[in-house]
């Protein structure tokens, strides 16, 4: 989308874009309140949404707001400031101007983790209580001829809260706020920041690390602030919410239950697939359609990410967009020293691992299937296109994941020995995932300029990277002999060519804890730096940018807990 030029300078002018598609089309909770208080646990049974009035934090303070965003959504940045804009991204619904409501909403959701539905994560062991926790969204608007829905991370406990207090802590939503800023401006589909706002009274505690601790676990609860971060996508429907009704269905569980399958799945084409489903298509068409473009997005998502680095931790289908973009920045992490099993969360294991990440998607989409397939039961060949789709997902992601590899390394087309033999040397030397495909990006002619990403050498080792090298020069058609003027141009072309998909800045937590760590303590000047230098990933920037946060990870911070590894604590 164009940026556009500011026009909306008030919370009255953003009211008068509000548009609430999802409560005004879909079923509320029979069993919600009308005033939407609604905080303590408890089973949820039919409905896609319970109306939820957000718990607003204590004496909010602005910290950051994404620059980008507003200009893409024609808000004026002077918004973050005024006493109305604060109070509503800060959780207080309470006097929002009319059309906008004052409660919010929360969803449920099932879980699966690897494909396999599980209910005892719900307090009721049922699966009925599982959803939304503290994560409210607070307005559907449409916005430069786009539709958004606005959901508060940290917004006070909903009925899916599962007992837990609903608030999320600075150190986490600085984390998220960042995070997907940067991922937007790498080029991956992502959900985005608004605004973050911290408490300057209220804190939680939370388990968390020790200064210099190497535990895998925290090992000490801490005070927190508590902070609400504001998240926007075109809408938050997981793979999760469409398994959830899609058991309904299966089972039975009440008189609606199919419909209300139906309805979820109708919906989601008209907030995510509108242009590319054709509404005049049959339920089964429709299906069909679907199941068809979120394969082509997933399977671009997942390449996308292992081009910039980008390990979610988490790869539930709860925590999959049915929209096919990034969604709930959790434990997930970037990876430095390479390594295809780089996990950033402790609690992960290998299937959610950085390279493994591609058969996390596939499962979620057979989820995803398995969760639209009530909706033709009396369709054989439905099914059977259906299951087609399903079994081809390897075949596209394969795909997607070679042109991906063609692309980092300048090649037309995707060499399987040459790959082969990098990922070998990655590993064993080991390299900066970053740093050295980005100094690959210049076309080097020996070795010397990619060393600089290396974390170790030997003369073994730099023998097989110069022998690796000459391969590389030979397939991408670049000679060091031939320096005419045309050899020059085409090796200028293929180097820009390679930086517009190798960043040179990524996201290293060990200059994102001090971010956060200064920011407790009322000082965000180095989030609001770490902004700038993060939405400008493929850029050339300052000497201090460049000495500072275009480096290998110090020594000092190899298995230091909370930086190269950690909890879900947030």
């Amino acid at each position: 989308m164009k940026d556009s030029q500011p026009n909306i300078t008030s919370i009255q002018l953003l009211a008068s874009h509000a548009d609430y598609s999802l409560m005004n089309n879909l079923n509320c909770d029979p069993d919600a309140t009308q005033d939407g208080i609604d905080h303590q646990p408890r089973q949820v049974f039919s409905g896609h949404y319970v109306p939820v009035k957000s718990t607003p934090i204590e004496n909010p303070e602005y910290v950051a707001h994404s620059h980008t965003l507003f200009s893409e959504l024609g808000l004026a940045d002077s918004l973050t400031t005024t006493e109305d804009f604060t109070r509503l991204f800060s959780g207080d619904l309470s006097l929002v101007p009319a059309p906008m409501r004052q409660t919010g909403w929360a969803c449920g959701y099932a879980l699966s983790i690897y494909g396999t539905e599980y209910t005892q994560q719900c307090p009721f062991r049922t699966g009925n209580g599982y959803g939304d926790g503290r994560a409210v969204s607070v307005l559907e608007a449409v916005l430069n001829g786009q539709r958004w829905e606005m959901q508060l991370k940290g917004g006070g406990r909903t009925p899916y809260c599962r007992g837990a207090d609903g608030r999320a802590v600075l150190r986490s939503s600085v984390r998220e706020f960042l995070a997907q800023e940067h991922m937007h401006a790498l080029g991956v589909p992502t959900s985005r920041s608004l605004s973050l706002y911290v408490s300057k009274t209220e804190t939680v505690k939370r388990p968390w690390y020790s200064e210099g601790s190497h535990s895998p676990d925290p090992d000490q609860l801490v005070l927190e602030p508590v902070a609400i971060s504001t998240r926007v996508a075109p809408s938050f429907i997981r793979v999760g919410q469409l398994e959830l009704f899609a058991r309904r269905a299966r089972k039975q569980e009440h008189e609606n239950a199919l419909q209300e399958l139906q309805q979820l799945v109708l919906h989601l084409i008209d907030r995510e697939y509108k242009t590319e489903i054709d509404p005049t298509l049959d339920l089964s068409e429709k299906v069909i359609a679907l199941a068809s473009a979120f394969r082509q997005r997933l399977t671009k998502l997942i390449a996308n990410w292992i081009r910039v680095g980008y390990c979610q931790g988490n790869f539930n289908s709860d925590n999959c967009a049915a929209g096919g973009f990034t969604l709930d920045y959790g434990p997930f992490g970037f990876c430095e020293i390479f390594h295809p099993l780089y996990q950033p969360w402790t609690g992960g294991g290998q299937h959610f691992s950085f390279m493994n990440q591609p058969l996390a998607a596939e499962q979620n989409f057979k989820s995803f299937c398995s969760a639209l397939m009530p909706l033709i039961v009396d369709d054989e060949k439905a099914q059977a296109q259906l299951k087609d789709i399903e079994n081809g997902f390897a075949s596209v992601m394969q795909t997607e994941m070679e042109n991906m590899w063609a692309a980092k390394l300048g090649l037309k087309t995707f060499d399987t020995e040459l790959f082969q033999e990098l990922m070998a040397l990655m590993v064993e030397t080991p390299v900066d995932y970053t740093l050295f495909f980005r100094a690959l990006s210049s076309i080097p002619e020996d070795i010397t300029p990619l060393i600089g990403s290396f974390y170790r050498t030997d003369e073994e080792l730099t023998l097989r990277w110069g022998k690796w090298l000459t391969k590389w020069h030979s397939l991408i058609g670049i000679h060091s002999e031939n320096q005419d003027k045309n050899a020059k141009l085409l090796r200028d072309k293929l180097s820009k060519a390679m930086k517009q998909v190798n960043p040179k800045y990524t996201m290293r937590e060990w200059f994102i804890a001090p971010a956060y760590q200064q920011a407790a303590k009322g000082n965000y000047e180095l989030v609001k730096e770490l902004q700038t230098v993060l939405t400008h990933p493929y850029d050339e920037q300052t000497e201090k940018a460049d000495t500072q946060y275009n480096k290998r990870k110090p020594s000092e911070f190899f298995n230091l807990g909370g930086v190269s590894f950690y909890s879900c604590s947030s």
